[in-house]
């Protein structure tokens, strides 16, 4: 009689098995993942990541400019990059500046970044880092952005200074992310929206016309912190990116910073203040 019930034991325990089985795997589909990203590389100074898609008259849906200054394949005539107020051309005459090389080069396609320029702070020692995207990648430019304020890993790169190599990391490394150009969420839509990926506090700037209603959602998506963006047309040029900057690195408020980029604007298209500052918003 033993041994018919310990039979009928083993035969009960093995029918359910498969049954057992399906519910541990169930349950273990459904856990919650322990997998975490992996920490991205530390900078010891600050770095700003800027990315910049050129003006193109062709690609973007702009009110076209000169032919010069709308050529999206040539920065070194662009109006956000060669021209009088784009990035480059700013920040090289800018004396709180120094252009610095790096000794590697950008792992990015030639086809897809055309130039990309290193400037280091010389009070703080801060590192700017700016690439200029060609006009017809103006899409690439914003998923790149997007992905770094999301904290994407971004390349190393090793630059030289008073005779010492040193290496920043670019990314989402970066403390301080930044977009200038046209917006392009106002003729595309992305084909899907970065999530944060750490608990690393990054802050953004978007310099393009109305970015705080176009972008809102897929920044909150990455957890990066809206520094300064816009809240209708304007014309994004470098002059507001470097007082924002002054402001940044001077630890100052956001709404100071926000006033900063009002009063450069003001004062370089000659219009009232009061117009400027509510072009200009931070936070949520």
């Amino acid at each position: 009689m033993q041994r018919v019930f310990l039979l009928c034991l083993v035969l009960a325990l093995t029918g359910c098995a498969p049954a057992l089985q399906q519910q541990l795997a169930s349950v273990q589909e459904s856990a919650p993942s322990s997998i975490t990203e992996p920490a991205l590389p530390k900078n010891s100074v600050l770095v700003i990541h800027v990315f910049v898609a050129l003006c193109d008259n062709v690609n973007q849906g702009i009110v076209p400019v000169s032919a010069s200054l709308g050529n999206g394949d040539n920065p070194q005539t662009n109006l956000y990059w060669g021209a009088a107020f784009g990035v480059k051309t700013f920040f090289n005459k800018n004396k709180d500046w120094q252009a610095v090389n790096p000794s590697n080069a950008s792992v990015k396609s030639p086809s897809v970044v055309l130039d990309r320029v290193v400037f280091r702070h010389r009070r703080t020692g801060a590192f700017l880092i700016a690439e200029a995207y060609r006009g017809s990648y103006i899409q690439r430019a914003t998923e790149d952005f997007l992905d770094a304020a999301a904290g994407l890993p971004g390349e190393k790169l090793i630059l030289s200074e008073d005779g010492k190599e040193v290496e920043i990391y670019v990314g989402g490394s970066a403390d301080l992310l930044a977009y200038i150009g046209h917006n392009g969420l106002m003729d595309f839509q992305l084909s899907s929206i970065p999530k944060k990926r750490d608990e690393e506090k990054r802050e953004a700037i978007i310099l393009a016309c109305a970015s705080k209603s176009y972008f809102a959602e897929s920044l909150r998506s990455t957890g990066a912190k809206p520094l300064l963006w816009t809240t209708n047309l304007m014309a994004p040029e470098a002059y507001i990116l470097s007082a924002a900057l002054d402001g940044w690195l001077n630890r100052e408020t956001d709404e100071q910073i926000r006033m900063r980029a009002a009063k450069a604007y003001a004062s370089y298209q000659r219009i009232g203040l009061r117009g400027a500052s509510g072009l200009f918003a931070t936070g949520w």
